[in-house]
């Protein structure tokens, strides 16, 4: 459904530094730089068809974060969900909701991991557990 997600960043090379190793544990190559045609930086990551995209806001005012929403990836198994919330401690992000875990809705099962870069974009790690 989704060719690409694009979020600013107020300091483009700490957000780089925190997804390249948010990103590795998701088998990801670091972000590749494409600067646009006004000068600001862009960092693209690419999976599977799928961009994820860290920019400089071309307008020249501060990044900002949208109230209520969550950016979401997949991951294979709840190691890979361990390892993405750790990786995003690690390097400048912050834990936030419940710690990372199980989810039971009677019907169905979630893994779930949620973290806030350093520009506070809410992120998620899920898998659906079967």
């Amino acid at each position: 459904m989704f060719s690409h997600v694009m979020i600013g960043s107020n300091d483009i090379e700490e957000s780089k530094k925190f997804y390249d190793k948010l990103f590795e544990t998701l088998d990801v190559k670091p972000g590749k730089l494409f600067p646009n045609l006004t000068g600001q930086k862009r960092y693209f990551y690419n999976l599977n068809g799928t961009s994820f995209c860290i920019t400089e806001p071309i307008d020249g005012n501060p990044a900002t974060v949208s109230n209520g929403a969550t950016i979401g990836f997949n991951i294979k198994d709840t190691a890979q969900g361990d390892a993405w919330h750790k990786a995003g401690i690690e390097n400048g992000g912050v834990s936030v909701e419940d710690p990372p875990g199980i989810r039971d809705y009677g019907d169905f099962k979630i893994y779930l991991a949620y973290l806030r870069d350093p520009t506070g974009n809410k992120l998620c790690a899920l898998l659906r557990i079967k």
